[in-house]
């Protein structure tokens, strides 16, 4: 008896057990998964869905205008964002439209080289969103427990190394197994594609390898990562809480050689990006375990079960923006003043340098960054407040 295992399976290449070779799969799938949908349940699943999908785009396109716009986000470390953005966007472009697609006809409409092609860039786009997380892990556990070293390690040119090889790492391992067939059995070469049906016949090897390089090994650092840095950030806000006066507070500050809001800022960002983490463990683990499971016990699991696990790990390429806007106030302001604006009073100096810097954005701002604006009577205000901060409560 030979199962196939799925990596990243929508409703139309789940794990199924296809019993003898000779079943007809495409057969199996479309009887006992996906189902003949009434007209009404197409509506409404497509509808959520669709909902879903559209989130995930304008969100992710709103996290890499914001930072390629707004002054205060045009720092290096961000880039990693805009990967993870990147990696997220394509998620929603690439795989999830076809999915919904495939999931509501019961069969697939694109052909078998476009699904190779889906199947192949699903791998990559989930693989390139895991090992971005992993390195914005690390980037904030460098920059929070040595940020003197930190602004001298973070460079344009280690920046762009670390996202090309996210990429290059998780194109290998999709584009290139698919497409020289190494996640097949033996027993499937030479057979003919089925032209309506789009799914992974994986051998155990490539299942359980794939999943570990994509997922695991990942989820292990960030984790050692995140129990370290929490707890440094936990100590250094207790630190802070016994600073009482303005003369303890400076000597504090003098002897540390960071300032305790500064502290504070760091420990909002690992509280962010932990959250960020936490999230998507939610998302992904469950289908993880769920696949590393049926790989090694063989278990029929309902195609159902794949299914919803599957979207649940597709929901999160729209969560990270909605993240950000709660919990990053940087972010919040950039996208209220992208969204709304007319609302925001205050406006950059462009006369400012508006590229990228590796020095932390909080110590880039200062009074001289903000210009006169005009008020009802003819006078003129100095913008003191930073931008958008009328719309903030914090």
């Amino acid at each position: 008896m030979v199962t196939n295992y799925s990596v990243f399976p929508s409703l139309g290449y789940e794990l199924f057990d296809n019993g003898s070779a000779g079943d007809n799969i495409s057969g199996d799938i479309d009887t006992e998964t996906s189902g003949p949908y009434t007209l009404v349940e197409s509506i409404v699943i497509g509808t959520i869905l669709s909902l879903v999908i559209i989130l995930a785009i304008a969100g992710n396109i709103l996290v890499c205008v914001a930072v390629f716009t707004d002054r205060r986000l045009k720092h290096l470390n961000n880039l990693f964002i805009v990967s993870l953005a990147i990696a997220d966007l394509l998620v929603a472009i690439l795989v999830m439209t076809f999915a919904v697609v495939n999931d509501i006809q019961g069969r697939w409409l694109f052909g078998s080289v476009f699904c190779d092609i889906w199947i192949s860039s699903d791998i990559m786009c989930s693989t390139a969103s895991i090992l971005n997380l992993c390195v914005i892990s690390l980037d904030r556990y460098i920059h929070i427990r040595d940020p003197l070293r930190y602004e001298n390690w973070i460079t344009w040119k280690k920046v762009a190394g670390m996202i090309s090889s996210v990429w290059i790492m998780s194109l290998i391992i999709s584009f290139v197994p698919i497409h020289l067939r190494w996640h097949k059995n033996p027993e499937d070469y030479g057979k003919p594609p089925d032209e309506n049906a789009c799914h992974m016949d994986l051998n155990r090897a490539y299942a359980v390898v794939s999943s570990t390089i994509s997922f695991y090994i990942p989820l292990i650092v960030m984790l050692a990562i995140y129990i370290q840095l929490y707890a440094y950030a936990r100590k250094h806000a207790a630190n802070i809480k016994k600073i009482n006066t303005p003369l303890s507070q400076d000597r504090f500050n003098n002897a540390n050689g960071k300032s305790s809001g500064s502290k504070m800022s760091d420990h909002k960002a690992a509280v962010t990006l932990g959250i960020i983490v936490g999230v998507f463990l939610f998302c992904w683990l469950p289908f993880f375990i769920m696949n590393l499971i049926s790989a090694f016990c063989e278990c029929d699991v309902p195609a159902a079960v794949f299914s919803i696990l599957t979207w649940l790990g597709y929901a999160n390429s729209f969560l990270n923006p909605i993240i950000y806007s709660i919990f990053n106030r940087d972010f919040r302001d950039a996208f209220k003043r992208i969204l709304f604006p007319k609302s925001c009073k205050c406006i950059e100096n462009r006369r400012h340098n508006n590229g990228f810097s590796h020095r932390s954005p909080r110590k880039q701002m200062n009074k001289s960054e903000y210009i006169m604006h005009p008020t009802e009577n003819g006078s003129k205000r100095d913008c003191k407040e930073p931008l958008c901060s009328e719309m903030t409560a914090l």
